[in-house]
């Protein structure tokens, strides 16, 4: 069976929760269980192992049997990091097997989809235990230790975190970081923009407490909607639905009244008191290095934990953030396919793919491909990709190439970036834009000083790299083998050569 079969199958698959997920992944033979590993640092590295000598995709890890921990209590690394993983959860209806088929079949599923509003249902799996007050204990959970100089163990990487506008009414679920405190408390950390934020500053203005829950195990469609950059208003509940095409279940929670994912594997719900922080972190950040302050905590929200939810045998779900390609690849796909999408709604025509390369976090390094049309068409959609919604934070390069360079291969890009750019002609610098506090290009003194790590602002570079329009149709012929005679050459001499699929890779 080839890979563009397999992936047809799988994007046929389906599951309710995430346990028959994990059915379906070992079904495909995507999912590998590890026994006997510990829990801090171990377990991490050896989904960072795996994930990097892979390229940023790999098996699914769930591991068991921790020291320490019953048997049963297990931890998941790596639901979405592959194509056949990711069109199996969305059913996405694949033409091809590579990563920008991929791309283009989620695009194709922004375009037609409908937003579902979740289902609500009396009780779901999660209420199988239900703990409140002094019952509860969070250290019950292998809560890891990712990285060597973390300050402490993070409850919540690969996770979602659930709160409500006090204005509107909307849910929001978003992943943000919760550090472990102690048995009844996390520390949350959320940066300035995001829409969690957004909400719990409205609260702490009123002087109110900002309820939140906090959800692990959850539908892997609803973990990637909160990953994303969906715009204000539309909940991630409704988003994960439209995706997957059938709706989210969920229960009323019975301390906060948030909608929590009723077949999740643990919820805890609690609330977080104006003025009320710790000490947070450090903790490695997606692009790979400590970069909110350096080693130096911050201090953070404190959530006060009054309700335990969770299942028997629970499935533990985390995500490794540390130096790309890590953890990655999903958000990558989806990134991507949202830049094009809005590059499209911004009437930009002829875009012929989008790719948000790992090695920059999915965030940094964005290449557009294009088919030129028209005076000024490169520079319309580097400017455009660079500041649309899901291109804006951070966002510091965005390449536009020609489209017979394969943006998913940073060499031909690179390639294009050095023989059909002039620095002069083909960079375009924006100042003062949207930064982050992991942004590792801001200087520590900057964030320290300004008691405020998000206090950053980045420029931002557009390098186009296709050829100069005015003389397109007189470009440089390109020097290699034609299509109709390296397939002349793969049916002959393949096998001998271990070529296109033959012998050993």
């Amino acid at each position: 069976m080839n890979a563009t079969t397999q992936n047809a199958k799988a994007s046929n698959a389906t599951y309710s929760d995430l346990r028959e997920w994990v059915e379906q992944v070992d079904r495909l033979g995507e999912l590998t269980t590890i026994r006997g590993a510990d829990r801090d640092l171990e377990i991490p590295g050896i989904w960072e192992t795996v994930s990097r000598e892979g390229g940023g995709i790999a098996p699914a890890l769930l591991f068991d049997d921790i020291p320490g921990y019953p048997a049963g209590f297990r931890i998941l690394f790596g639901e979405l990091e592959s194509v056949r993983r990711l069109a199996m959860t969305l059913r996405l209806e694949m033409k091809g097997a590579d990563i920008l088929s991929c791309v283009r079949a989620c695009r194709d599923r922004l375009r037609k989809m409908t937003l579902l509003p979740p289902r609500k249902l009396a009780s779901g799996a999660i209420s199988e235990n239900v703990e409140s007050g002094s019952e509860i204990d969070l250290y019950k959970f292998p809560v890891p230790q990712h990285h060597e100089q973390d300050g402490g163990r993070f409850f919540g990487t690969g996770h979602c975190v659930i709160s409500r506008d006090p204005d509107e009414g909307w849910v929001n679920l978003g992943t943000y970081r919760c550090m472990l405190l102690d048995r009844r408390s996390l520390c949350l950390h959320m940066s300035a923009g995001r829409d969690g934020r957004t909400m719990m500053n409205k609260y702490f203005t009123r002087g109110e407490p900002f309820k939140v829950a906090v959800a692990l195990g959850t539908d892997p469609a609803l973990y990637l909607a909160s990953t994303m950059t969906i715009p204000w208003g539309v909940s991630e509940y409704d988003f994960a639905g439209g995706l997957k095409g059938d709706p989210m279940e969920v229960i009323e929670g019975p301390r906060t009244k948030l909608p929590l994912p009723a077949n999740a594997e643990i919820v805890v719900e609690g609330e977080c008191r104006p003025g009320d922080t710790h000490l947070e972190g450090p903790f490695g950040e997606w692009a790979g290095y400590y970069a909110n302050c350096g080693l130096s905590p911050v201090h953070e929200p404190i959530i006060h934990i009054k309700t335990l939810l969770y299942r028997s045998s629970p499935i533990f779900t985390c995500s490794q953030p540390a130096k790309p390609p890590s953890d990655l690849f999903a958000q990558g796909v989806f990134r991507s396919a949202l830049i094009w999408d809005e590059l499209e709604k911004a009437g930009v025509p002829n875009v012929r793919g989008v790719w948000c390369e790992l090695a920059g976090g999915t965030r940094l390094f964005n290449i557009v491909s294009l088919k030129q049309a028209y005076p000024g068409h490169s520079r319309q959609a580097g400017i455009i990709a660079s500041q649309c919604g899901s291109g804006v934070y951070i966002g510091r390069y965005t390449v536009v190439v020609d489209d017979d360079i394969d943006i998913t291969d940073m060499k031909d890009v690179i390639w294009a970036i050095s023989t059909r750019s002039d620095p002069v002609r083909s960079l375009e610098i924006t100042r003062r834009g949207r930064s982050s506090s992991a942004d590792p290009a801001v200087a520590p003194d900057v964030k320290v000083t300004s008691h405020n790590p998000d206090h950053t602002f980045t420029s931002k570079a557009i390098i186009d790299a296709c050829w100069p329009y005015e003389w397109i149709n007189r470009a440089y012929p390109v020097a290699q083998v034609s299509p109709e005679l390296s397939r002349r050459i793969l049916t002959k001499w393949g096998e001998q050569l271990k070529l296109n699929g033959h012998g050993s890779q």
